[in-house]
């Protein structure tokens, strides 16, 4: 067999090496949730992370093999990185064969000026400025790189935290943007395989850009462990006697019976089960 390029042995790990961890499972999120359809045309958002710049690769090896025709656009949007942290997200881009288009805003300028709920407003405001830029080059659908472990630390988020059962969808439809769908390809991959992945290859990506805290996501604003790092080190915790309690929570969602939960909300109606007869 002749010698590989670095590209193409990252690539080649992903179908060899990874093959059940991570390409599987990819496709069968894609098929299972019916996340890319004929005539697609989808804005891949590339924040410079390993969560995205591994999604860049798997949606490009999917457009490659893939009997479905659809069009990819791989999108980075420039929300004020400071240059060294932009820089990498342009070299990563060019040495794993992603051909970017950059856009720039303003939004770390406008969330390091306020005081309440910076990290809700600058996700609120990437994924406005993403589905406004996505829409003016012709797409009808963002993709995310959110993987199974986020859709789990959500849900434990929204229970503990928000006193409600909520959690990421593997796609929904856009309010503000009529005909623009968000999708989540990576829905039923665990973090530690794409951690894996990016040791086994020695890639490098930056973490968290974010002006506010040197260590994003650690601390919140006043100071104080962040919810989702409380349920990280909670989740690590119980992974010591059930190394598959990302999986066990993350079925559940898929299994739920109305039958045994108190009340539930359905199109904005509360519905609440009776109360169970005495013996």
């Amino acid at each position: 067999m002749k010698d590989l390029t670095p590209i193409q042995k990252i690539e080649r790990s992903i179908h060899k090496k990874f093959r059940r961890e991570i390409w599987r499972k990819f496709v069968a999120g894609v098929q299972q949730y019916g996340l890319i359809t004929e005539g697609d045309k989808i804005a891949v958002c590339v924040s410079g992370g390993k969560d995205s710049m591994l999604m860049a690769k798997l949606m490009q090896q999917l457009h490659r093999h893939s009997e479905i025709p659809f069009e990819l656009i791989f999108l980075v949007m420039n929300p004020g990185y400071n240059e060294i942290n932009f820089q990498k997200v342009v070299a990563n881009a060019a040495f794993l064969e992603i051909p970017i288009q950059v856009f720039d805003s303003n939004i770390f300028d406008v969330v390091t000026k306020t005081d309440r709920s910076p990290c809700y407003l600058c996700a609120r405001m990437r994924r406005g400025f993403l589905y406004s830029a996505a829409q003016k080059l012709g797409c009808n659908k963002i993709a995310l790189g959110h993987h199974m472990s986020d859709v789990v630390e959500t849900t434990l988020m929204s229970m503990l935290f928000g006193a409600q059962f909520k959690t990421m969808l593997p796609k929904l439809n856009s309010k503000n943007f009529p005909g623009m769908q968000l999708i989540r390809p990576m829905y039923c991959i665990e973090e530690n395989a794409i951690l894996a992945w990016k040791r086994y290859n020695s890639l490098s990506f930056i973490q968290c850009a974010c002006p506010l805290a040197e260590n994003c996501n650690i601390y919140d604003a006043s100071g104080g462990t962040s919810a989702r790092q409380t349920v990280k080190a909670l989740l690590s915790q119980l992974k010591k006697d059930n190394k598959d309690v990302e999986k066990s929570v993350f079925q559940s969602l898929q299994m739920i019976n109305l039958e045994t939960v108190i009340g539930y909300k359905l199109n904005g109606v509360e519905y609440f089960t009776s109360s169970p007869a005495s013996n």
